[in-house]
């Protein structure tokens, strides 16, 4: 693992094109993830854990990124502090105690225009945060106090949800999870992702018309190798 284990704030992010990301942003995790070479998909979803705090929203924006000791979040805030508009801020604490993320920097945040938060570890102000429907994914809830007197990094590699992220990554979230798409890599991934959009588009379309989704994914084939036995009767025997 790459990751940097040195104290220290790098200022500055290499961001990916702005117009490519909002493209991103319009596609749902599920599509992106499908338009990931097969090899890399799983390395790049984050664990099951880190879910959104409230359903129904869809972010995507550059990754800016703050690793933290357990119990503390001065490099979480640190990371706040550099961020710009359409940055996603990605945290990853020590442990899942201690709240990296909280009502006062949602609403910082938010004046800020940060496309939203990922928090490997503890948020809280749970409710408040709810009400003010900032997207947040985190993996805990926790009022914990945290410091803010420790080291860490900020802008450099770090682990996040078991994924491996580089500042200027691009992190998408929806309520499927958290996603991410190297800088390098976007413009092809989108444009896989929304050809898949497009298909299932007109998939839509071929069932209102009356089409099974069997026949549109073109399953017979694969039904006929699984080697599962087909009866033309019921599993208890009983005559029609």
């Amino acid at each position: 693992m790459a990751a940097s284990s040195d104290n220290v704030v790098y200022r500055r992010v290499r961001r990916p094109d702005a117009t490519l990301v909002a493209r991103a942003a319009q596609i749902a995790v599920s599509d992106l993830y499908e338009a990931l070479p097969a090899s890399e998909r799983d390395a790049l979803l984050m664990k099951p854990a880190i879910r959104p705090l409230v359903q129904g929203q869809r972010i995507a924006g550059p990754a800016v990124t703050a690793r933290c000791p357990a119990r503390d979040n001065l490099m979480t805030h640190k990371a706040l502090r550099l961020a710009l508009r359409g940055d996603v801020l990605v945290v990853a604490s020590g442990e899942p105690s201690g709240a990296q993320w909280g009502y006062l920097a949602a609403v910082y945040a938010e004046r800020q225009g940060l496309a939203g938060v990922v928090v490997d570890g503890c948020i809280r102000d749970a409710d408040e945060l709810r009400r003010r429907s900032y997207p947040v994914w985190s993996s805990a809830i926790s009022p914990a106090h945290p410091d803010k007197r420790g080291a860490g990094t900020v802008n450099a590699p770090i682990e996040c949800g078991g994924v491996e992220i580089y500042p200027g990554d691009v992190v998408c979230a929806d309520g499927d999870g958290v996603l991410v798409i190297r800088r390098q890599t976007l413009s092809d991934i989108v444009e896989r992702a929304e050809k898949r959009t497009a298909h299932e588009s007109e998939a839509v379309a071929a069932m209102a018309a009356g089409k099974s989704l069997f026949d549109l994914h073109d399953l017979g084939d694969a039904f006929a190798r699984s080697g599962v036995v087909e009866i033309d009767g019921y599993w208890d025997g009983e005559a029609n």
